[in-house]
Parts: C-alpha cells; structure tokens; sequence
C-alpha cells in the first residue's frame, strides 16, 4: 500500500475512528485502525465488537491495499502532523510515515484478521431533526448506568409511534425521560441504543445537517454523515416501564428559578463532594427552599425565593443528581413535585413538559 494524502485531513478522520478502539482486550487487531487504499480514497476503520466507526477521506493511491496500524499511537502521532502533506507506505511487516523531510516507521498487523464491519442495515429507520436527536442524547445519555449489574441500563430507550419519539435511561437511582417529534419513519419501533454510542453519534452529528436518518436491522444501528458511517449493536432485554416508577400525583408543588436553585446547589454542594453521596436537603416550607449540607469541613444553609403549593416537605438527596437534572433543564423557571422524604421527585421546565428527570431521595436518620 502507498498513498498520499494532507495531514489535517488523515488527523481529522483518524481521531474520528480511534474512539471506536478497544483499549483493554485479549485480540490485538481490535485495538488497531485499519488503513484500506482503493481508487482515489482511503478509508479508516476500527471496531471493538460493540461499535464502529468509518471514515474515508481523499488521497493519491498509488498502490492499493489494507493495513491495520496500532490506533492509540498512530492517532498520537498524526495528530501532530497536521500542517504537512503525509506519505504513507506499507509492506508487510511495517509502514512507513513520510512527512516533510522525516520518516518514521509503525508496527503492522495483517488487515485479514481484522473483522468485517457489516453496512447493509436498511430494514427499518426513522429520520428526526438534527438538532433534536443531539438534544434527545444530551438530555438522557447522562443517567445511564455505567456498570455491568444490568447491561441494559448502560443504554438510553428510543420508542417511536406515530410521528412520537419518547427517550428514556435510567440508572436505579434516577431516570431522565424526553419527548418529541419524528420527521418520518418505517413504522413503530423500539430499541436500546448504548449511550456510548450516542455520544458518538451527537459528536459526529453536524449543525449544519438539517436531518439525520437512522437505521435499524438484526440489532443493529447505523448512523452516517458525509463521509462518516458508525455502526453499533444494540441491547437486547425488556427495558424498565417508566410508567411504574413515574408518581401519577404530587402533594407538594414548587415553582423555583432555575439559575438561583442551581447557584445554591453548586455551593453546598462543594463541602460535601468527597462524600459518598454527595449528601444535600432541601427544606421545602413557606415560599422558600431552605438547601443545606454539613460535612467535617463545615455547612451550608441558604433559603431560595420559591411558590409553594401543598405539603411543607423535608428531603435528602446526591447533589449531583440534582444538578445535573436542573442543568439538563432550559427554562428560567422549573417545576419541583414532591411527596415525601421517601419517594421519588421530579424536577420538569415549568411550560414546556417534554422533560421530566425523576430522582430518589437518600434516606437519612434526620431528614423525616
């Protein structure tokens, strides 16, 4: 293989597919970047058996082949070079980097043992606004679970019917839950995407692509933009019914401003963060919310300006939950629903109640 191509463009695609490395595994092959050199393009690929990423770019081939180069340390590497025209050429058992008036030399290994990414998934799809699937994925990809215990909370639930698309993820401990709108699709459909894979897809997504269509086949899922195509499989398993766990009434109601709750959060929040939940109270009485938080490094205590309807309440829980689920919100005023120290609230934009973020209490032995 020999090829020729600029460096900000062979940079850019290679940091596009090393994400899709695997970083702790037993075959070598998938923590490489495979190199293939056909006609006037060369095309990056790399998989750890769950994702995949391919980006191709321009280049001068003057003789075609694959290669797989060790991904960590080739994106290192080519990040650095940028500015300058890239000459790359492999036999079989290294490749050669020509840069500028420099030469440098990689380990390879053989393209054959490297897996083949399936792109024939077209069966079922739906297409959305750009700008709402990257805001379906920011508002819910952050409650997901991040261990093993149950793998399919470490993804977000996409249910389309009709033109309705309802998003869910949750943890055990909170759930984010995010309605819209679908541009068109092949028909009702249900499935849980990994939310390592939405993060890929938000950051591949551009502004300036007004929709992005989504395929669906065999459990998997393909994504592609310009000259970018990720594939991922999907979880299978029944994902918990957000119905069951969602309160259907509330005893107390609190109309707060966001900014003034979050400001207050953020610093009780700080003599506690090296605690193992984090641990705030919101003392809901009166037309305030009275925050604390008490730690060996000292306390806080600070009343926020608040409408209060119903029951005065008196609550525990982590900050960060509480935070990001305010973050996560986008309008000056926010709705809080509470019924007591035990059972779960809510916290929703005060209008528009396409958002809901569902949070548990921690119980304590003084905040009943």
């Amino acid at each position: 293989m020999k090829a020729v191509c600029e460096g900000i463009d062979l940079s850019d695609a290679v940091l596009k597919v090393v994400k899709a490395c695997a970083s702790k595994t037993t075959v070598p092959v998938l923590e490489c970047i495979k190199i293939s050199a056909v006609n006037d393009t060369l095309t990056l690929s790399a998989t750890d058996g769950e994702i995949s990423i391919q980006k191709s770019i321009k280049a001068e081939i003057y003789e075609e082949g694959d290669v797989c180069v060790p991904g960590r340390y080739f994106s290192d590497f080519i990040k650095k070079l940028e500015g300058v025209q890239i000459t790359l050429s492999a036999d079989n058992k290294k490749m050669d980097i020509n840069y500028a008036d420099s030469q440098t030399d990689m380990q390879i290994l053989s393209a054959e043992d490297f897996p083949k990414i399936d792109l024939d998934i077209k069966e079922n799809s739906f297409k959305v606004k750009t700008a709402d699937l990257k805001k379906f994925i920011s508002s819910t990809s952050f409650c997901c679970a991040t261990d093993d215990s149950r793998p399919i909370l470490k993804g977000c639930q996409f249910v389309i019917s009709g033109d309705d698309i309802c998003v869910t993820s949750l943890d055990g401990f909170r759930l984010a839950t995010v309605k819209g709108k679908v541009v068109s699709s092949t028909g009702d459909l249900e499935i849980v995407c990994p939310a390592r894979t939405l993060v890929e897809i938000e950051k591949m997504m551009s502004d300036a692509e007004e929709f992005t269509e989504v395929f669906v086949q065999r459990g998997m899922i393909l994504v592609s933009e310009k000259d970018t195509v990720l594939t991922s499989r999907l979880y299978n398993g029944d994902f918990i019914k957000k119905e069951n766990i969602i309160p259907k009434d509330f005893t107390t109601l609190v109309t707060v401003n966001k900014d003034a709750l979050k400001a207050s959060i953020e610093r009780a929040a700080i003599l506690v963060r090296n605690d193992k939940n984090s641990l705030i109270i919101f003392d809901v009485s009166g037309d305030k919310i009275e925050i604390s938080s008490n730690s060996d490094i000292g306390n806080v205590q600070e009343p926020v300006k608040a409408v209060v309807n119903g029951k005065d309440v008196r609550i525990a829980m982590n900050s960060k939950f509480i935070i990001e689920a305010v973050n996560a919100l986008t309008e000056d005023e926010i709705l809080l629903s509470f019924n007591n120290q035990i059972q779960p609230f809510t916290c929703e934009n005060l209008k528009d109640r396409n958002g809901l973020y569902l949070i548990l209490p921690v119980r304590t032995a003084n905040n009943a």
